[in-house]
């Protein structure tokens, strides 16, 4: 049972597993090129990433980098929609999936802040007002909090879409067809639900992000 309930998480399907294309094939329909003239798809993708880019450069302080953390948060978002359809591999319920972004993107923001604002990367580590005894045990727990943020940005992603799809899985597993008829209105919600929280899970990966780097 449990092999069954885990086997929609495993990218190695056979010898020629085509899984991971998947968080990479969608990405061409959103060229223009793709399409023979400017529809409506093109139309709400360009106003969504406007709105986008209206909040981020409230947030940026060099605002040409907004473009970065817009094609991140699009990327995620795709990849979480795409895991909702039947019989598409979810590529961002794995770690290796959301650690390989978070961590990148952390460590660059780290090398620049300490090899090139080494004095604002060290007085980050004490909050302003902070009473000089608690200095020190300050500066422990900023160190640990900034360690752990690839880690929570990874983990949070993957939590949140591992969870929602074994919710799923585990209540049309256990039901006969009688059943499931009764719960045709709870699958919705279900859908709805999940459908919220990739929108949101790759919002809030993409601004987290975002205020990471405003902070260097």
């Amino acid at each position: 049972m449990m092999m069954n309930l885990f086997s929609t998480f495993d990218p190695c399907t056979g010898n020629a597993s085509l899984n991971w294309l998947s968080s990479t094939i969608m990405i061409s329909m959103f060229s223009y090129n793709f399409w023979t003239s400017f529809n409506n798809w093109i139309n709400i993708m360009y106003k969504m990433m406007f709105k986008i880019k209206t909040e981020l450069d409230s947030i940026l302080k060099l605002k040409g980098s907004s473009i970065i953390f817009m094609s991140l948060g699009m990327f995620i978002l795709i990849n979480n929609l795409m895991g909702l359809l039947p019989f598409i591999f979810t590529a961002s319920s794995h770690l290796v999936f959301s650690l390989s972004m978070a961590l990148p993107l952390w460590m660059s923001f780290m090398m620049y802040g300490w090899m090139n604002k080494t004095n604002s990367m060290f007085t980050h580590l004490v909050p302003t007002g902070t009473p000089p005894l608690l200095m020190p045990l300050m500066v422990i727990i900023e160190t640990i909090s900034n360690l752990i943020r690839p880690g929570s940005l990874a983990v949070r992603l993957t939590a949140n879409m591992i969870a929602g799809h074994l919710l799923m899985s585990l209540l049309g597993g256990s039901c006969n067809i009688w059943i499931s008829f009764t719960l045709i209105l709870i699958f919705m919600m279900l859908m709805m639900f999940e459908t919220a929280v990739s929108i949101i899970q790759s919002y809030v990966f993409m601004i987290l992000t975002t205020l990471y780097s405003s902070e260097i």
